[in-house]
């Protein structure tokens, strides 16, 4: 009876970490700086579905940069245990953690991080080039994206002749280029005007509708305000959690 019962517990548990895309259970980080302990997370409890879009704010120093960091697997936490789907990250190795960065998580940058030398379609690629499975079927992924992205006209550009809004676009594709668990995006809206910011905005809701995962960070309340949620940190801790939309 006892073994039956640990096994529905244990199937209970595995259905529960497929649904989320990324979960946080008392998570720190502190930092020593000029001898004294900074504590950038003091303790997060955070969930996100698959499906959700989630917008990260909080003044400066609040603990959004610090929380991206650790998502991105580019930083480990102090103590707590951080889960992608059903792998608590916090045990693995930096090889495992690289391998976790260039295949689950789809990184979108305020400064676009393009290659100048490439064309639109060879930065969309580069993900794939990195892993070794760049080849003429991911060419043709690669063209479905830019495609899906507005910038059917633009495949053999570079960025020096794409304006800011079509870089960014470029990102975007390049971030769902491996199917992440998850978009982590940085302000990437941050260097656009209004028009273009509102352009992009657009396109990460037909994302969304897609059923994308999207985890972004952003101090603009009218970027916050088109997710389907906002968890808001002040001093390293979750000061609300309101969802504005359902999944």
């Amino acid at each position: 009876m006892f073994t039956k019962k640990k096994k529905v517990a244990n199937d209970l548990n595995a259905e529960a970490e497929e649904f989320f895309a990324a979960k946080l259970t008392g998570v720190k980080r502190e930092y020593v700086l000029k001898g004294e302990t900074v504590h950038a997370l003091r303790g997060v409890d955070l969930s996100v579905p698959k499906g959700d879009y989630v917008a990260i704010m909080g003044a400066s120093g609040s603990g959004k940069s610090t929380m991206l960091n650790l998502l991105g697997c580019l930083d480990r936490p102090t103590a707590g245990k951080i889960w992608l789907g059903h792998d608590d990250i916090t045990t693995l190795d930096d090889d495992h953690l690289s391998e976790i960065r260039s295949t689950r998580i789809g990184f979108v940058f305020q400064s676009y991080n393009l290659i100048q030398q490439l064309t639109v379609i060879e930065n969309i690629e580069v993900p794939l080039f990195y892993q070794g499975n760049a080849s003429l079927r991911s060419r043709k992924r690669c063209i479905e994206l830019a495609k899906m992205v507005g910038l059917a006209d633009r495949l053999n550009h570079r960025p020096t002749q794409l304006s800011g809004g079509q870089q960014q676009r470029v990102a975007i594709a390049r971030s769902l280029v491996n199917d992440p668990y998850f978009i982590l995006a940085d302000e990437p809206t941050g260097n656009l005007d209004s028009k273009t910011t509102a352009e992009i905005l657009d396109l990460l809701d037909k994302l969304s509708e897609q059923g994308r995962t999207i985890i972004l960070v952003t101090h603009e309340d009218d970027v916050g305000a088109r997710s389907k949620r906002i968890v808001r940190l002040r001093d390293g801790l979750i000061e609300s959690d309101t969802r504005l939309r359902p999944i």
